[in-house]
């Protein structure tokens, strides 16, 4: 069993992509002790994910980094035969945002960290949504009625921080430059544990490299598509 956290430490959702991972180095750069809290949701990449995941966690091990606690929460009965789920017709590098918009998922991704954190005495959960994010589920009013309606059912206090929530993209790799951001992964496609190099998201992270000028360490296994 894990002990709990100090009281000062934030929580921190964190898939291990760009965004969470610059962000799990920028909280501990700032001196807090990081509670990192991932989802398991039973989609299609999260076991990569998870993998990369844990190789970030290890590079930037020390005592204010705490164990990682992973959740169960199968979106599989919810989402049946999705892409998401099964793997079959994931969005391309063409397609846009909304493509990969995955209903309700911020909502059922919060829910199990925030109950956590409240029994563990954290009262801060910091997630890395930004403030060009598109989505109605990553807006201010959503993350404050959100927020509410767990303290309320917890009756402890919780609130969500979002310290890249005014930054774009480019901003945010600029706060990642020198990390180790190869061990960040950001695919919905893996290929042996690669990034496919094919999908909406590979094409959304080359992009961010490209828009931030910092070189691309990532391998994708569909090299020629670099």
């Amino acid at each position: 069993m894990i002990s709990s956290p100090r009281p000062d430490a934030v929580g921190l959702l964190i898939s291990g992509g760009l965004d969470s991972g610059i962000l799990l180095a920028d909280l501990l750069r700032r001196g807090r002790d990081v509670q990192p809290l991932y989802v398991r949701a039973g989609l299609h990449w999260e076991p990569a994910e998870l993998a990369a995941l844990q190789r970030l966690l290890a590079h930037f091990a020390r005592p204010a980094l705490r164990p990682l606690v992973t959740f169960d929460m199968n979106l599989a009965d919810v989402y049946g035969g999705h892409w998401s789920v099964t793997g079959v017709g994931v969005p391309g590098a063409a397609t846009p945002d909304e493509a990969v918009y995955l209903p309700g998922r911020n909502a059922l991704l919060l829910i199990k960290p925030a109950i956590w954190c409240a029994l563990h005495g954290v009262e801060e959960l910091a997630l890395a949504a930004l403030g060009s994010n598109p989505f109605a589920d990553a807006t201010p009013e959503f993350f404050a009625g959100l927020e509410r309606t767990l303290s309320l059912a917890t009756s402890k206090p919780l609130r969500f921080t979002k310290p890249f929530g005014k930054l774009h993209k480019d901003e945010v790799m600029r706060l990642g430059r020198g990390l180790p951001l190869e061990l960040t992964f950001s695919c919905i496609a893996p290929a042996d544990g690669l990034h496919c190099g094919e999908c909406n998201k590979c094409e959304e992270r080359r992009n961010a490299f490209r828009a931030s000028k910092l070189p691309d360490p990532t391998c994708y296994a569909a090299v020629g598509k670099r």
